[in-house]
């Protein structure tokens, strides 16, 4: 057998805000690698939010904040930025119409705690607890934003069309509407980019062919990885159009997901 490049999503495929990552996937991996494969986070979260937890995986690398961050054996080869005048300019603009901001960057994520709190999304100070000295408060930085994407929270009166409309020419949209974690968000990811192209920029970097390429996902912000690679495997807790795209659903997360969907592909 070739050896492949396997691309794990994160929330919802090998981790959980709450309880972490379950043993079996831990091992699941570490056996992948063991066995001679690639194994490569490639997460909708920024670098910041990437927890210790997901650290300790043996991971070949990482593609984070959907392929705007690549890092391999802990050294980062390249970070894209929004510019910090329009990192701003889409707080303005999000606030206009009701929206709330948080500003996800591979060294800090920014949000203010009286406006994105556990009133707005239960897990809120879970994501604050895992940042530590990653958080940053949006007020005192309006000018020093270092950002790579946005998630942006849409609550009762806001006007997430209007925002997206006039933040069209800065951002591709994923959209999360009672989806799991990411509950009622629209993910704003600079214009160009994708977990997809974050995949194929490693595939060119490190020579892999796309016939060795292999994802695991669950959610919307998977759908350009599940276009893009030659085989993929479907969380069993995955959204319906993952699932469609799937060649093999695997069981959820916590039931042995990842460990069964890699025996059943003989990578371990």
């Amino acid at each position: 057998m070739h050896k492949k490049a396997v691309f794990f999503d994160a929330d919802g495929t090998i981790c959980d805000i709450e309880k972490g990552t379950p043993a079996s996937a831990v091992e699941a991996i570490t056996k992948l690698v063991k066995n001679g494969h690639q194994a490569w986070l490639c997460t909708g979260r920024s670098r910041a939010f990437v927890p210790d937890y997901l650290e300790q995986i043996p991971f070949t690398g990482m593609i984070s904040a959907c392929g705007c961050t690549i890092e391999k054996d802990g050294k980062r080869l390249f970070n894209k930025e929004m510019t910090t005048e329009a990192a701003w300019h889409s707080v303005e603009v999000l606030r206009k119409y009701g929206m709330i901001p948080v500003m996800e960057g591979a060294d800090w994520m920014y949000y203010d705690k009286d406006e994105y709190n556990t009133d707005i999304n239960w897990y809120a100070d879970l994501i604050t607890k895992a940042l530590g000295a990653k958080w940053r408060p949006v007020k005192g930085y309006e000018h020093d934003l270092h950002i790579n994407k946005i998630s942006s929270k849409i609550v009762p009166g806001s006007d997430p069309e209007k925002a997206c409309a006039e933040l069209e020419d800065y951002y591709e949209f994923i959209g999360h509407v009672g989806e799991g974690l990411a509950g009622d968000t629209i993910e704003m990811i600079p214009k160009g980019f994708s977990k997809a192209v974050g995949i194929a920029a490693v595939c060119r970097i490190f020579d892999i062919a796309h016939e060795d390429t292999i994802v695991f996902g669950d959610s919307n912000n998977d759908l350009s990885m599940f276009e893009y690679a030659k085989t993929k495997v479907a969380m069993g807790n995955a959204a319906p159009g993952i699932k469609k795209l799937a060649d093999y659903v695997t069981t959820d997360i916590f039931h042995y997901g990842i460990k069964n969907g890699l025996e059943h592909l003989g990578l371990i």
